[in-house]
């Protein structure tokens, strides 16, 4: 059953395939449609992310691979806003341009071996996930375009953070 529309007495529409495909905005903030799928969407953005790492952003110099993650982040902030609203639910689960971007700086920070990136991926969906303070205070409280993105990119801060001790302590023992 849809939501009701805090503007409106029509339902929300339910995110769907025909849904996002009549905006190129929902397109983006679903991920081309990676958060449509079932079940853990945010697990196939991130695995999205990953891809587009791989053919694309990761090939791009530094210094364009941080303009490109803060305009990700910038419309990333709108985009989330406009689709929220018209769902009338701030954050719905198949929203995922969050995920992307987070992870896409997550992989610019971590060591661009396979293994590297693996674990990355792994730490970056439980932190995602379990969102531990302050994320979840965030998240429970920012309801907008920006607070969607806001959380994730404190996940991918833990997830940094448990990358650089893994390496330091592999630096210590090895």
């Amino acid at each position: 059953m849809a939501a009701k529309s805090p503007h409106s007495d029509s339902p929300t529409p339910s995110p769907g395939f025909g849904w996002m495909a009549r905006s190129p905005v929902r397109w983006l903030v679903f991920g081309l449609g990676s958060g449509l799928m079932r079940p853990a969407p945010g697990t196939w953005g991130t695995a999205l992310a990953w891809l587009l790492w791989i053919a694309v952003v990761g090939r791009l110099p530094d210094p364009v691979i941080a303009l490109v993650l803060l305009l990700a982040f910038a419309v990333g902030c709108w985009a989330c806003q406009k689709v929220g609203n018209q769902l009338g639910r701030p954050d719905d689960g198949a929203m995922v341009w969050d995920e992307i971007v987070a992870f896409w700086l997550v992989l610019w920070l971590t060591p661009p071996t396979l293994g590297m990136q693996a674990v990355a991926f792994v730490l970056f969906r439980v932190f995602d996930i379990i969102k531990p303070p302050p994320i979840r205070y965030f998240d429970a409280r920012w309801k907008n375009g920006f607070g969607v993105m806001w959380d994730d990119l404190l996940a991918a801060g833990y997830t940094l953070l448990v990358l650089a001790m893994l390496y330091r302590l592999k630096e210590l023992f090895i």
